[in-house]
């Protein structure tokens, strides 16, 4: 009986690794994507922000050229 058992077992097993290796990478893609839109999102930002890195360049150039 406990042969027979631990083949259940062992067969149970199997099914349910390869059923949550398939969900752990579908969750790791997913997370991925979104921390890559939010650094993306932050870039956006701090380029063209009221204070942003493009409107500074524009400043000290014309404070340059002065």
């Amino acid at each position: 009986m406990k042969k027979q058992r631990n083949l259940t077992f062992k067969k149970t097993n199997e099914k349910n690794n390869k059923f949550s290796n398939r969900g752990i990478t579908l969750i790791a893609l997913v997370i991925t994507i979104i921390v890559l839109l939010i650094l993306v999102g932050v870039t956006i930002a701090t380029l063209t922000g009221e204070n942003g890195l493009l409107r500074k360049n524009t400043k000290c150039s014309r404070r340059k050229q002065i």
